[in-house]
């Protein structure tokens, strides 16, 4: 059993939404690389978490992209270190800042209008481009 989360903004992940494995890693470790199971693989439970709201569940969702599996499970690993224990911190610091980017709300777009200026400028900019292309074209000899 883990210890609860803390994310910023006064979020609190319950340690029993989280679940860690150990796993042999890729990475650094030497001879022991064969040996010790320094990769660490944490799921949190998204699906069934009470502790997010809905709105920022579908944040993260897309956020995380493949790492959420069918079940609603996000998974983080780490094996970024030759040490199991730093590499559970690892990722728990990963799934925390993942979460506080999704607690981000993002601002809605207000659709603005053209100013008369700027509807100008496009308009004599349009000309401008039509008489350098007329310019380009053959000359006719009306003779």
């Amino acid at each position: 059993m883990l210890d609860e989360l803390r994310v910023d903004g006064g979020v609190v992940i319950p340690g029993a939404e989280l679940s860690w494995t150990a796993v042999r890693s890729s990475g650094p470790g030497g001879q022991n690389v064969n040996k010790v199971a320094s990769k660490v693989e944490l799921r949190f439970d998204l699906a069934n978490s009470a502790a997010l709201r809905p709105d920022t569940k579908a944040r993260l969702r897309a956020l995380a992209g493949k790492r959420v599996d069918a079940a609603g499970q996000l998974h983080v690993v780490s094996q970024r270190t030759r040490d199991q224990a730093r590499n559970l911190d690892d990722a728990r610091e990963k799934l925390a800042a993942l979460i506080a980017a999704a607690m981000v709300v993002p601002r809605t777009r207000r659709p603005t209008k053209p100013t008369r200026g700027s509807q100008r400028r496009r308009i004599d900019e349009k000309r401008r481009d039509s008489g350098k292309k007329q310019l380009r074209q053959r000359v006719s000899s009306d003779d």
